[in-house]
């Protein structure tokens, strides 16, 4: 099939969990299909990742997106205004429109269209109108990354602003309507998990509706072609390694900063939390933490030598949706993980076996003491972290599950989780 394929982010490098799951479905699709990748691009996108996707991809098609907080503010009032979800508005885009027209009239026709993620549904739906018009239908498939209204909910749960609180609240109410009916009007929706099927789905039910289910494929790497991590004797390094512009994250760092590493410090006095990821929030800084238990790296291009002194990777995230793929790395690399439950939603975690969970502040520093001062413990959760990513997580079997949507061809694969309703 000729298949456009549409994306809000860049999907290379691949140093976020969005990009991994692109990349990897792009890398499947490619193989059986002919296809063209639509993307926007920020200014720090470099053009070797741009070449880099062209060696598999028929085309790459870039539309270039700039952000501000003064465009954002300005989106905001124009989100509030129309009561349409700010985090959908702030995507808008008449140049993407305009190449999205375009590419509907091509010869030869796309046999499909591809949106990964609800930010670039709307154009997906668009290109189907268009190319309609021209009496080429295209199939319609949406590729659900999370319940998104899920996010700014339970953000709006843990906030103690008022105001941002209700801010936060409207955005979900906004974003759960239009992800029903979104989703609705697709011909084809895959969940990443089956936890954000059943969110939406609850979201539709009160309506009266049903959204569609067309099976969970879950994000996947490459762990065959990664080698675990050789780490330190009594690695002392408390590692959060994840984007800190992603609201969720700043929130559950510095849940942990404040309330929970303190509590380490009085049994492991040497312990370093160290947070990498690009803009850490100016509050993590001022909490008095001492400057030899603290390391900001910000944005590391290899975090290789970092995760070599882990003794503990953490994902103390009190919010989100869909999966945490920063879980999946952390088990490819052969690290040993502490998170919350919901930082652990989606994935096939075995507290105990192949992670530590935790969600209140003492149990979590409980958990994290343990791994640094038990060997046995850490190599443990770190083995059974690294078999599961092998066994559940690999994309070259996993995403054998597509071909059901482009060739009608049957998959399942219990012993991989991929899911076929």
């Amino acid at each position: 099939m000729r298949i456009l394929f549409l994306t809000q982010v860049l999907p290379y490098p691949l140093d976020a969990g969005p990009k991994t799951r692109a990349y990897f479905v792009l890398r499947y699709l490619s193989q059986h299909h002919e296809v063209t990748l639509l993307s926007f691009v920020r200014k720090s996108d470099a053009a070797e990742a741009i070449d880099h996707l062209r060696s598999f991809c028929r085309q790459v098609i870039v539309e270039p997106m700039a952000r501000s907080p003064w465009k954002d503010a300005g989106y905001m009032v124009k989100s509030l205004a129309l009561h349409r979800p700010f985090l959908i508005e702030r995507d808008a885009s008449a140049a993407m429109t305009r190449r999205i027209e375009t590419l509907a009239h091509t010869t030869p026709a796309f046999d499909a269209v591809h949106a990964d993620q609800l930010w670039m549904a709307p154009y997906a739906l668009h290109f189907c109108k268009a190319a309609a018009q021209q009496g080429k239908r295209p199939l319609g498939v949406l590729d659900q990354h999370n319940a998104v209204f899920m996010i700014p909910q339970r953000m709006a749960d843990a906030e103690r602003n008022p105001l941002k609180r209700t801010l936060m609240q409207l955005e979900a109410r906004k974003l759960a309507s239009f992800e029903v009916e979104t989703c609705r009007r697709f011909d084809h929706v895959i969940w990443v998990t089956y936890e954000d099927h059943a969110a939406v789905q609850a979201e539709a039910a009160r309506r009266g509706r049903e959204v569609p289910n067309d099976g969970v494929l879950p994000i996947c790497g490459d762990p065959e072609a990664i080698a675990p991590i050789v780490r330190a004797a009594q690695a002392r390094r408390v590692t959060f390694l994840g984007g800190l512009h992603y609201p969720p994250n700043a929130q559950g760092v510095l849940w942990f900063a404040r309330e929970i590493f303190p509590l380490v410090l009085r049994e492991v006095p040497d312990a370093i939390l160290t947070v990498i990821g690009k803009q850490p929030p100016s509050e993590l800084a001022a909490l008095h933490i001492p400057t030899r238990n603290l390391e900001i790296a910000g944005y590391v291009e290899n975090p290789t030598p970092y995760l070599a002194e882990t003794g503990a990777f953490i994902v103390p995230l009190l919010a989100g949706g869909g999966m945490r793929v920063k879980i999946i790395d952390g088990w490819t690399w052969g690290l040993p993980i502490v998170s919350t439950r919901i930082g652990a939603e989606g994935v096939n975690a075995v507290h105990g076996e192949n992670i530590l969970l935790a969600d209140a502040p003492a149990p979590f520093a409980r958990s994290v003491v343990d791994l640094l001062t038990n060997p046995e413990l850490n190599e443990r959760i770190a083995c059974g972290g690294r078999r599961t990513a092998l066994e559940r997580y690999n994309w070259r079997v996993v995403y054998g599950g597509w071909d059901r949507i482009y060739t009608g061809s049957p998959h399942s694969d219990n012993r991989t989780g991929a899911v076929t309703p």
